[in-house]
């Protein structure tokens, strides 16, 4: 988890191991994150105010302006960069494509919470685009799947060895298409698989949903696992005084200063990145199997989205504020609705 002092300019970042006791409290009101440009933040000069349901973490001012030089909304055709096109599992049917910039190499996928993937090709920005819509045109694999759909699928996972089977056939068709970019160079089919890294043995199925902050609200619980930007935890009963006094994750004193700033909820270093690797070997066990595992306390995940922009103090309570929602029942956020790619390529 990111976190950043406006008025000192300064960053740090903590990470979520599971096992880490969380008891923190949001204060004050959710503020825009501003723009991020060479490295460093540009606080917003709106000072505005953002929706804490929402998974946005900035105002509209400060999005456009992000989006007038952007991968994702196609204003930067002349990045020199080159460029890798991806297939990432994030369940049974649910494959999808999509490119990050090789440089970053596979933070990509795990910020998007990919169960399993395996690189496509690489090559020039413009050429992995039509790779991307080839395969969205030729073979109907979409670019984007609803954070719902992906915490559905977690919970039943099949063996590993059946998901890189499903990865390998859709890795052969793609490459076995005509039209491919000719200054794309096609990239052999390796299997990368993510359990061990998001801990997603201990991913229940329907696990409930923890909703937006408010000021005042306070999460009080343990981390069994992350994926991606939902962090799962079991929530501390009224009577889990341990997990009660830990005090704060992090704060920052400053008046507009930033919470999480960006974060990527995974069991282990932030800085692992990998797992699995290799063809189709291996005898993995899928997710799912950890529903009934640990004390008491039930289950929920929180998109760490939602804490970006708030001030975060200590809790005083030993319960969980938030509204807690059954996974039936929870409201995708607008981010969600919209199908908008999840962070920056």
């Amino acid at each position: 988890m990111g976190w950043y002092c406006a008025e000192r300019d300064e960053e740090r970042e903590s990470l979520l191991p599971a096992g880490k006791r969380l008891a923190f409290a949001a204060q004050g009101e959710r503020r825009c994150l501003g723009v991020r440009r060479a490295g460093r933040w540009l606080v917003c000069p709106y000072a505005a105010v953002l929706d804490g349901e929402s998974a946005k973490d900035q105002c509209a001012r400060c999005a456009q302006l992000d989006r007038s030089r952007s991968v994702a909304a196609d204003t930067m055709a002349d990045d020199p960069r080159p460029y890798a096109v991806y297939l990432a599992y994030f369940g049974p049917g649910l494959l999808k494509v999509g490119i990050t910039a090789a440089e970053r190499g596979p933070a990509r996928l795990v910020e998007q919470g990919a169960v399993a993937y395996a690189w496509l090709g690489r090559g020039p920005l413009m050429a992995a685009r039509r790779a991307e819509a080839l395969l969205g045109s030729a073979l109907a694999i979409p670019d984007r799947f609803t954070k719902a759909a992906k915490r559905a699928a977690r919970g039943a996972l099949p063996e590993v060895p059946e998901r890189c089977a499903e990865l390998a056939q859709l890795h052969a068709r793609a490459r076995g298409l005509g039209g491919w970019p000719e200054t794309l160079e096609p990239v052999e089919f390796a299997f990368t698989d993510h359990t061990e890294l998001f801990g997603l043995d201990r991913v229940p199925a329907g696990a409930a949903v923890l909703g937006g902050l408010t000021a005042g609200a306070e999460i009080v619980g343990e981390v069994l696992a992350g994926v991606g930007s939902d962090v799962y935890l079991r929530l501390a009963g009224g009577d889990a005084g341990a997990v009660g006094s830990v005090g704060v994750v992090g704060s920052v004193g400053a008046v507009g200063s930033v919470g999480a700033v960006g974060s990527v909820g995974v069991a282990g270093s932030v800085a692992v990145v990998g797992g699995a690797e290799g063809r189709c070997s291996g005898a993995g066990q899928g997710a799912g199997q950890g529903a009934g595992v640990g004390g008491p306390g039930a289950v929920a995940v929180m998109d760490a989205r939602l804490l970006s922009g708030w001030v975060l103090g200590a809790a005083t309570g030993r319960v969980t504020t938030v509204p807690v929602l059954s996974a039936r029942t929870a409201v995708p956020g607008a981010s969600e609705r919209g199908g908008e790619q999840e962070g920056l390529f």
